[in-house]
């Protein structure tokens, strides 16, 4: 299978190329297929963060390649990567970041209208998304009148807006109890399957990480199996 995401000898330190540099990632591989579900597993401070920022084009590495499908992103313009974000990579990280003037249907027309579709056609399809994951009677509520598994959804439903190749996500349920969580992730997992994307999702929590494709951790600035 092809992959969607390939990073080749990625290393990233902070304060590169000073005596007090702290290296986070050092010449980490990793490579997703298309429609693979990772789990990444890492305690807080082992540089997942980094890791998920550098493969989403958020920051840049150090060292290293980085290729999204087929295409060799690791020098590209500014530009070019904003582009590549906004249609090709979803985020979703542990609090919601809704933005809360908006209703539901609102915070998800956004980065349609932003890709360029119309008002009428990134509501019909933010409508549709928040159907799929059962919020239909919730779309015109702004974030403060959502639970916390609710919010969590619909910035699911926004990270899927634009029908990315990639999901990278950050600790999605790691700000619900238990139950929340277990049904928030269910909800994730059902919009990634159905949609054929590929997902990252870093996680605490390994029940959950076992119920995906496959198991990665972040150990020593490397990216190993579990």
């Amino acid at each position: 299978m092809s992959s969607v995401l390939s990073l080749s000898g990625v290393s990233k330190a902070y304060n590169h190329g000073k005596p007090n540099a702290v290296s986070v990632l050092e010449g980490v591989n990793f490579e997703i297929a298309k429609g693979e579900v990772v789990g990444l597993i890492a305690p807080s401070g082992a540089g997942k963060s980094t890791f998920l920022h550098i493969a989403g084009l958020l920051d840049t590495p150090d060292a290293g390649q980085i290729v999204i499908d087929g295409v060799d992103h690791t020098n590209l313009s500014d530009a070019k990567r904003t582009k590549t974000r906004r249609q090709d990579i979803g985020f979703v990280y542990q609090f919601h970041h809704l933005l809360p003037e908006f209703t539901a249907v609102e915070n998800l027309m956004l980065p349609q209208m932003a890709n360029g579709l119309n008002a009428s056609m990134s509501e019909r399809r933010a409508q549709e998304l928040l159907e799929w994951v059962g919020l239909k009677d919730r779309a015109k509520h702004r974030p403060g009148e959502l639970s916390g598994g609710e919010q969590q959804r619909v910035a699911f439903c926004r990270a899927m807006a634009n029908g990315p190749k990639l999901l990278l996500a950050d600790e999605p349920t790691g700000n619900l109890d238990p139950d929340t969580a277990d049904r928030v992730f269910e909800a994730l997992m059902q919009l990634v399957r159905e949609t054929g994307m590929s997902a990252v999702i870093a996680t605490h929590n390994h029940e959950l990480a076992h119920r995906m494709d496959r198991q990665v951790a972040l150990r020593q600035g490397k990216i190993v199996p579990v």
